[in-house]
């Protein structure tokens, strides 16, 4: 009989919510009821700890090291992150055209920010769009034409001629693109590792920073009052040292700012959390970044001092709801990972999943 036709029963604790816990769910027509069906003959019976499928916020499938990549290493991508239990990934910048993955239901869920857009040789070589100022509102609405709902701008970046991190973009581009991009429903995210950049895109209506090593006791109230998130990609940080080192010879004054933003990137999240910036979990996946990092992220957030089961929201229900996403709700796609144990005790559960549920369909 074709999964089609098998009715999943998922029995132990579902973690429908932070406090929402059930007994049990059942899956039917690869979609979640929390009602027994009646005359089910064909079911299979999943035990353990449910969570809805993760969700890596910053992410990007069909990228490598030297720009985009052939379908096949973006499957191996996606699958990868399938595996570590990665259900819905918001692809924060690819040159990849990665559509195909939508009509495939045994990959993750992608929502996409369309291709990077940086400053002209101010990013890496073939990731992103290489514009200046004066282009920047048309480009931005090309990408949210294209993307699913975001759009993804290089904030800053190494300035070769101040041999240090810089601002790409004055203040009145940012503020004409990002009111663009809102005006076509889009929202707009910006890779940012130094200080600089952060007061005028919050200041023009952002929506999210990724990385956000930068923020101060100047810029984390100003996050917080206008509601701006950050992806802080934590096991992304981590390589900043190296970074440094194979950087110092030719820009001593860049690898000194990256070593002191590594340094302190702990106090950074715990002092934009504890001042209530919305925080969600993203890994940075591809380029040089290997896929399947989810699991060392949430735990690289409880380092940093986030509760437990606020990082376990970062990557499930809170992520979800803001990416308008469902999570375990009734009705929804039944995207779900089971655990041998309670991940809001010890989230180093995370990685690995007993159970992968993708469509209601078990896939490991």
């Amino acid at each position: 009989m074709s999964d089609d036709h098998v009715v999943l029963h998922v029995k132990g604790r579902v973690l429908a919510g932070p406090e929402d816990v059930r007994d049990e769910l059942w899956v039917v027509g690869g979609r979640v009821s929390y009602d027994r069906p009646a005359g089910a003959r064909d079911v299979r019976t999943v035990e353990g700890w449910a969570l809805p499928g993760l969700v890596d916020a910053h992410c990007h499938v069909g990228l490598g090291p030297d720009g985009p990549v052939p379908e096949d290493m973006a499957e191996k991508q996606a699958l990868t992150d399938r595996e570590a239990g990665t259900l819905l990934i918001r692809d924060a910048g690819s040159p990849s055209d990665t559509r195909w993955i939508d009509d495939r239901d045994d990959l993750p869920k992608i929502i996409r920010a369309g291709r990077h857009i940086a400053r002209t040789r101010r990013y890496i070589r073939n990731y992103a769009h290489e514009v200046e100022p004066d282009q920047l509102v048309a480009y931005v609405a090309r990408e949210a034409r294209r993307g699913d709902g975001w759009v993804k701008l290089v904030g800053d970046w190494i300035d070769r001629d101040l041999g240090d991190l810089a601002a790409c973009w004055p203040r009145e581009a940012v503020e004409a693109a990002i009111a663009e991009a809102h005006r076509l429903g889009a929202r707009v995210t910006a890779h940012c590792f130094a200080e600089d950049s952060l007061r005028d895109l919050v200041e023009a209506g952002i929506d999210c920073v990724e990385h956000a090593t930068g923020l101060t006791e100047d810029t984390i109230p100003l996050f917080a009052e206008r509601g701006v998130a950050i992806v802080p990609t934590l096991v992304n940080i981590a390589t900043f040292p190296h970074l440094a080192a194979g950087g110092e010879r030719r820009y001593p004054v860049w690898a000194d700012h990256m070593r002191r933003l590594h340094a302190r990137r702990y106090d950074t999240v715990r002092a934009a959390y504890d001042a209530g910036v919305p925080v969600f979990v993203g890994t940075d996946a591809g380029g040089s970044l290997a896929h399947g990092l989810v699991a060392g992220e949430v735990a690289e957030l409880v380092t940093a001092g986030i509760p437990p089961v606020a990082a376990l929201s970062a990557t499930t229900w809170g992520a979800r709801a803001w990416l308008g996403r469902p999570g375990l709700q009734e009705g929804a796609p039944a995207d779900l990972v089971v655990y041998e144990a309670d991940p809001r005790a010890d989230v180093r559960v995370l990685a690995a999943p007993r159970r992968v549920v993708l469509n209601g369909r078990v896939m490991s």
